[in-house]
């Protein structure tokens, strides 16, 4: 095997494998080294977590449903233990329902891991670590399911039903509630559709009984046809999944419930479809925000950013929240900034952006810090409101930023996450298949554990 190994060089960068056969009680038997890297390495539970994928990438659909990972010679900690098997469940990650003629060689066969030689405590951290993968293919399955499955109603009803048994408090305000509230920029977006809008509040009370929840809020757009300002044809398939804030929302606030997060976090979802009928908003509207501030409504296909805004208002009212960080697969533009590499990270407190760096460096869900200023935030003047929900071409991720930083409360700490580049991938990665990355879970959750709980 050792040598096999070597003429095929083998070197054991993380990520690597080298299969071979072995002849053993009559019977040949696949064998495999998986490589994790160098052991001193920075990123050592990434590449652990890329020797746990390639395993699976290798044997998910090869007829083999049993697996056994030895551990015994690698001389693994159970956080690092933990962190092979993590790589391995989210490689395994699928979405085949309404696949129904898929060739038997494509079909997934592997069904069961089992781990030999591994350290104590590797019971313990992977069952946190298991959390975390639950939080993640949640968000996968809703960013992947079609529009006609997963659409604001549907999306409240799914993640109620993972929640459930998990002691996560749950409020859904529909359209009536809304329109009480004043939200008109949300129910602007909504209303030229025949689903109506929701907002699904989870709350998570692990930390300090009395202390003010950190809150996340994500963009819900189940289906974004662009509105009146309707998008070309060629690609709006994929606007399915530009509900992936939300649904990084829905998977982190799992993730912290199913590991008994000691933190106070609540988590908002702000979720619309955004179609082209007759009711539907025009461009040159102006509607009226939660918050009073007005807009004039140029692009109707800019339609994250009144979602937010609305929600943004609520959540500061109702829960004081000691932080805001929102989620929203908002701009084109941060693409052409920044590719499928990083999202965009922008924020009106230097700790607070540092913090989140920090929590996407070691988790894998990276952030590139990008600017907001004063001269930025003149672009969005209107002649006529207090503000237009579009800039120039020039900037746009910023100028979108801008507007989100119009609803946050002075003093406080806020930041935005672009993630429209990071949400669905066109080609596998590391640690996920094409399609729904997840992304954002594992930030959001690294965050947490980092920063709020004790």
């Amino acid at each position: 095997m050792v040598e096999g190994a070597k003429a095929s060089r083998f070197t054991g960068k993380a990520g690597q494998l080298h299969e071979g056969f072995v002849s053993r009680d009559g019977a040949v038997a696949r064998v495999a080294l998986a490589g994790a890297g160098d052991a001193a390495a920075k990123d050592r539970s990434a590449a652990l977590e890329r020797a746990g994928a390639a395993i699976t990438a290798k044997y998910l659909a090869s007829g083999e449903s049993a697996v056994t990972i030895d551990l015994s010679l690698a001389g693994l900690s159970a956080a690092e233990a933990a962190a092979v098997l993590l790589g391995a469940q989210l490689r395994a990650w699928r979405h085949d329902i309404y696949r129904t003629k898929l060739p038997a060689d494509q079909q997934a066969s592997l069904a069961t891991i089992r781990v030999l030689g591994a350290p104590d405590g590797t019971e313990a951290a992977w069952a946190v670590e298991a959390a975390l993968a639950d939080g993640v293919e949640l968000t996968r399955e809703l960013v992947t399911e079609p529009a006609n499955i997963i659409y604001p109603e549907s999306f409240v009803e799914r993640v109620i039903k993972r929640l459930d048994g998990t002691g996560m408090k749950v409020r859904v305000l529909d359209d009536a509630e809304m329109k009480a509230l004043g939200m008109g920029a949300l129910l602007g977006v909504a209303q030229g559709s025949v689903r109506p809008a929701r907002i699904l509040v989870m709350e998570w009370n692990g930390g300090k009984a009395g202390d003010k929840p950190f809150a996340f809020v994500g963009k819900g757009v189940t289906f974004d046809t662009g509105g009146i300002s309707i998008k070309p044809a060629a690609g709006m398939e994929d606007m399915k999944w530009d509900m992936g804030g939300a649904g990084a929302v829905a998977g982190a606030m799992l993730a912290l419930a199913k590991r008994n997060a000691k933190a106070n976090v609540v988590g908002v979802c702000g979720l619309v479809e955004n179609m082209p009928d007759g009711n539907a908003q025009r461009p040159g509207d102006v509607v009226t925000t939660m918050s009073g501030q007005t807009v004039e409504v140029i692009n109707t296909d800019a339609e994250g950013r009144l979602v937010l805004c609305d929600c943004v208002t609520w959540v500061q009212k109702e829960y004081e929240p000691t932080a805001i960080v929102d989620l929203a697969t908002l701009t084109g533009a941060i693409l052409i900034s920044l590719g499928h590499e990083q999202a965009g990270l922008f924020a009106n407190d230097d700790a607070l952006a540092g913090k989140l760096i920090a929590a996407g460096d070691m988790s894998g869900d990276k952030l590139w810090r990008m600017p907001l200023g004063a001269a930025y935030d003149k672009l969005i003047d209107s002649p006529i409101a207090d503000m237009k929900n579009v800039g120039p071409r020039e900037g746009g991720s910023i100028t979108a930023a801008q507007f989100i930083q119009r609803y946050v409360d002075k003093g406080r700490p806020w930041a935005h996450l672009d993630i429209a580049g990071m949400a669905w991938s066109s080609k596998p990665g590391q640690t996920w298949d094409k399609g729904a990355t997840g992304y954002g879970v594992r930030l959001l959750d690294r965050y947490v554990r980092d920063n709020l709980e004790g």
